[in-house]
């Protein structure tokens, strides 16, 4: 019985001295002849491609070389996680769909594109905040896309599916009317937001020449969020940037008072601004769903939050889940709200709540 060629993948590494997550194992099995008498007979031997630049582990040969006896016996191969039986340190391994193995060449071939710009792409401000020994196993979840002059990447409205790189050349970002508002390019990325906050596309994205773009799905977008603490502060300077240049206006009338609708700003846009732009005074939000809230500022920290029964950051998690309220920023704060500590770092405190809402609404579907 022959051994397909199969591919597996560390989905879960524990202090291993010799792989990282994502790295990859190729294992396929040959038949090597014994001499006998009376008939031929055959034993199969595993042979198995290590990830390049890395040594081979005995222990792990022999845990995959297990699967290949397995399969002769009549056994699948198995897609669920195989754990390395370990010496100072443990790895869980995942078999690659069957769909997928077809398509090993033109992965390679893929992976060789990728790695002629590995010295562009390190230069990118996204790229710079994983370490030089993982960036290849971060690069291998990107898939690239090229583009001509006039194409739409993605366009307002729309699900949010994708992450996506500038490598070359730009585009622009469209309002409803089609109106450029501002001009992306390399190293620049964009559909973020959409995938943080679960939120459909907040703009159309046109491209202006011809244009390279790498991309990450959903999925492992999220996956990278988790493994790499470096990108998540990224995406939070990036977010607070972003809110920065579309709320300016709105942030300078903010230093005088201010009010509005939560429908025509959210709750984590609102919050942000006041976050970004150091501000001090009283949030307040009348018209909710269950009455009146109210928020304090001091230089941009959340020091007091009050909504109904919920206080700190119980408060701040239910106000980001409603859609509509009318809000007054009054600057200023008593003398004694100069000494109250804050109720935590408000960059940790919006991911949570986005997470929390994210899982609510996951909740709603099923």
């Amino acid at each position: 019985m022959g051994f397909p060629k199969v591919l597996f993948r560390i989905v879960e590494s524990r202090s291993c001295p010799l792989y990282e997550y994502n790295d990859s194992f190729q294992l396929t099995g040959i038949a090597i002849p014994i001499n006998n008498d009376s008939e031929n007979t055959f034993i199969t031997t595993a042979i198995i491609n290590f990830p390049v630049g890395k040594r081979a582990c005995k222990i792990l040969y022999g845990d995959l070389s297990k699967i290949i006896i397995q399969y002769e016996r009549g056994d699948k191969i198995p897609v669920c996680m195989i754990s390395c039986s370990g010496c100072t340190g443990s790895i869980k391994l995942e078999h690659t769909k069957d769909e997928d193995l077809t398509q090993i060449n033109e992965l390679e071939g893929y992976s060789n594109e990728l790695a002629s710009m590995m010295h562009v792409l390190s230069g990118f401000a996204f790229f710079k905040n994983i370490d030089d020994k993982r960036l290849d196993n971060v690069i291998q979840f990107f898939k690239l896309s090229k583009y001509d002059k006039g194409e739409i990447v993605i366009r307002k409205g729309e699900p949010g599916g994708n992450f996506y790189i500038i490598v070359s050349g730009s585009v622009n970002v469209l309002n409803d009317a089609g109106i450029k508002i501002s001009t992306l390019g390399k190293g620049d990325v964009f559909g973020e937001m959409s995938l943080i906050c679960n939120e459909a596309v907040s703009a159309t994205i046109q491209v202006t020449e011809p244009t390279s773009i790498l991309y990450i799905d959903h999925h492992n977008f999220k996956k990278i969020l988790d493994h790499y603490p470096g990108i998540q502060l990224y995406f939070s300077r990036l977010m607070a940037e972003r809110l920065n240049k579309s709320n300016k206006i709105r942030a300078e009338d903010l230093s005088s008072g201010m009010i509005g609708n939560l429908s025509e700003i959210p709750a984590e846009a609102l919050f942000q601004t006041l976050n970004m732009n150091s501000k001090t005074g009283i949030l307040t939000i009348s018209q909710l769903t269950k009455g009146t809230a109210r928020f304090s500022f001091r230089q941009g920290s959340l020091i007091k939050a009050k909504y109904a029964d919920y206080v700190g950051d119980v408060a701040f998690y239910q106000i980001l889940k409603e859609q509509s309220g009318w809000f007054r920023f009054t600057p200023g704060i008593p003398p004694e709200d100069f000494e109250t500590p804050e109720i935590g770092f408000f960059m940790k405190l919006l991911m949570e709540g986005m997470r929390r809402l994210d899982e609510g609404r996951g909740k709603k579907v099923n």
